[in-house]
């Protein structure tokens, strides 16, 4: 609730970039469009803040058949973490039987399910058994495949044996599309579990089917069961590693990758580089080079070296994998090395490794200083405004866009904790948006990547309250850029200066003409008066430019340090230079610490707290409307609850009422 909050006030994605890109996207093509709505629900998730949406509803009623599932399941990226008014947020779409509105499509359906997984990802105890209820009632591929991967998102890491036998009965259905859905879930279900009874169940049905799709499934799900397993995993991964299936191949390539994620294992590097040199098939050497990336995320600045021959490769498969690789290991890091290679694969003659390069490119600057964003800010927006430039390489400029500005531009990217632990659910869902190759409505699982840059400093009873750190750098070097709309444009300045440079000169034309018409008639005094006023004013215009100059020239002398208010957003190169003021009311417990939630001790403890108000209906630097969906049921802002510490009064009871089940 803390963390939602701090999203929602402090918010700063610009709604004009979005309008730049819907302006430049062709609405027939329905690549580009879905990018866009991807790059919305990026941009603006766990922040509440859906104007954009509001405000474009016929724009977005063009997506149709699975587009419309992605931009309803956009609703549970940008609302990511509401859990207190989930399901309400999306009750117009639910499944009619739950309670939707009539003759609602299967695909807005089917999206509402996976979005109400997504807001509850990580806590999904109150999403849960609506989702397996709606996954048993249900028989259209469609919904089903919606509420797999709700209910796999909402009972991640819960080993929940229910669960797993309600997804089993939807994969035996054979059905393509629900039963790749039911891989994901079984294996976000089982996440880090190493059941090696479930995942042989799994790799037997994967070898019996004859769907691709559930088979591609599988071989994910199988090794989203490994992750961080280590030696656990090997007898798994060397069984689907010499399978003839290129596609239980490509599975194994993540079970290796997800299995030694983070720990730089000489052996699964070895493994990984011999396959991306030497298999036949290309996905499989593209997954290879990928997961060199999860292995090596504890250890950024390898990854760059170790795949520079690899992003020089004949293949573009292989090209990709390269970018993605460090856009995995080095995320949030702005490391130079990573930025240089990423910049030459930006180049490629191949779309697809384009798209590659800048969707990495954003991983890697994601929180990083403007100065560093500022290239790539411009390059993306030259690729997204050429008419010209190719569908999948644009897809990836917008998709970029979003990750750029993830989170209100208050979150970084990041696979592990502050103490180099695995984060289960952003390594998972790291692993399963790199699917978005194969299924684009993946891509949401970005968001489960993101990690606030917050500080957010509570009293012993969780309450927030007024108070400030210091940060010894000047306010630009980690500021929010400057919105678009604030920025000046170079055409008006250009065309000020064309104007006053002609009419100097025809000004000074028509003193000539008038001197020399005085001298031919020989008003010799007329002839000087005129030309004692020409330089008069020549005089007077050089003194206004002058002192124009001058005064452009004084600029205040920006400070050299500021104090940030609780809470605060701290990026992670930016911690180093934060500190608690010497002598405040609230110092931490734990000594050092400047970024996450900090419990302080409270040196006065007698005196009276002033608290932090929820920001509730305000604080919003997008533009967003006072009326966000549902704040009468608890309000997008309002989900922080009593965690913004409002002193307001008590609301009213509602009135009573008659409830029939």
């Amino acid at each position: 609730n803390l963390l939602l909050d701090f999203l929602y006030s402090r918010n700063h994605a610009d709604l004009q970039e979005m309008k730049q890109i819907k302006s430049a996207v062709d609405a027939r093509n329905s690549v580009c469009h879905s990018a866009a709505i991807f790059a919305n629900a990026l941009m603006h998730s766990g922040t509440t803040v859906d104007t954009f949406l509001r405000e474009n509803l016929d724009w977005l009623g063009r997506a149709t058949n699975w587009a419309k599932f992605s931009a309803t399941a956009g609703l549970g990226a940008i609302h990511l973490g509401h859990v207190r008014a989930g399901r309400a947020l999306v009750a117009p779409y639910l499944p009619t039987a739950a309670g939707g509105g009539a003759g609602s499509s299967v695909y807005s359906e089917g999206g509402a399910l996976y979005a109400l997984g997504l807001i509850h990802s990580g806590c999904g105890e109150g999403a849960r058994d609506f989702l397996q209820e709606s996954l048993r009632n249900t028989r259209d591929e469609t919904i089903q495949h919606g509420a797999c991967l709700g209910l796999g998102l909402a009972a991640m890491g819960t080993y929940d044996e229910g669960v797993f036998d309600d997804l089993r009965s939807v994969l035996f259905t054979d059905s393509a599309v629900a039963g790749e859905g039911a891989g994901l879930a079984m294996g976000m279900l089982l996440c880090g579990s190493a059941a090696s009874g479930k995942t042989e169940e799994m790799l037997s049905y994967a070898r019996d089917t004859q769907h691709e799709k559930i088979v591609r499934g599988l071989a994910l799900g199988m090794a989203l069961t490994c992750l961080a397993s280590e030696e656990s995993a090997d007898t798994l991964a060397e069984t689907l590693l010499l399978d003839l299936d290129p596609i239980l191949r490509y599975g194994g390539m993540y079970t290796l990758g997800l299995a030694y994620v983070g720990t730089a294992n000489n052996k699964a590097i070895e493994k990984l580089l011999h396959f991306a040199v030497s298999d036949a098939s290309d996905d499989v050497r593209r997954a290879a080079v990928l997961n060199l990336g999860f292995v090596l995320c504890a250890s950024p600045e390898q990854c760059p070296r170790i795949v520079r021959l690899l992003a020089e490769s004949y293949s573009p498969h292989t090209r990709y994998g390269a970018a993605m690789a460090v856009g995995v290991s080095c995320a949030g890091t702005a490391l130079p090395e990573a930025v240089q290679l990423l910049d030459a694969l930006a180049k490629d003659g191949v779309d697809f490794v384009r798209q590659g390069a800048y969707v990495a490119k954003a991983m890697v600057l994601v929180g990083a200083r403007e100065a560093k964003q500022a290239p790539l800010r411009a390059q993306l927006e030259k690729v997204i405004a050429d008419k010209h430039e190719e569908p999948l390489a644009k897809m990836g400029a917008i998709l970029a866009q979003g990750l750029l500005n993830g989170g209100g531009r208050n979150v970084t990217i990041s696979l592990r904790s502050k103490h180099g632990f695995p984060r289960m659910h952003a390594v998972a869902g790291m692993a399963i948006f790199t699917q978005s190759w194969f299924w684009h409505p993946l891509t949401y699982f970005a968001a489960l990547t993101f990690q606030p840059a917050a500080l957010v400093a509570v009293n012993g009873d969780l309450k927030v309250p007024v108070m400030s750190v210091n940060s010894a750098l000047p306010p630009s070097a980690f500021g929010y850029p400057a919105p678009l709309s604030d920025k000046p444009k170079k055409e008006a300045t250009i065309t000020k200066k064309a104007v006053l440079s002609t009419a100097a000169r025809a000004k000074k034309l028509q003193a000539e003409k008038a001197k020399a018409k005085a001298e031919k008639e020989g008003k010799q005094a007329d002839a000087m008066e005129v030309d004692g006023e020409v330089k008069k004013k020549e005089s007077e215009g050089g003194e206004d430019q002058k002192q124009g100059g001058k005064d452009k020239d004084k600029k205040e002398p920006e400070a050299t340090s500021e104090q940030l208010d609780n809470p605060a957003r701290v990026v992670p190169a930016q911690e180093r230079h934060v500190s608690f003021l010497p002598g405040s009311r609230f110092m931490p417990l734990k000594k050092g610490a400047v970024s996450g939630i900090l419990v302080c001790s409270d040196d006065t403890p007698g005196e009276d707290v002033e608290l932090v108000a929820a920001a509730v209906g305000g604080g919003d630097d997008s533009g967003a409307k006072k009326d966000e969906p549902n704040e009468s049921e608890g309000g997008a802002a309002a989900a922080g609850g009593n965690g913004g510490g409002g002193d307001g009064d008590e609301p009213a009871p509602p009135p009573a009422f008659n409830f029939e089940p």
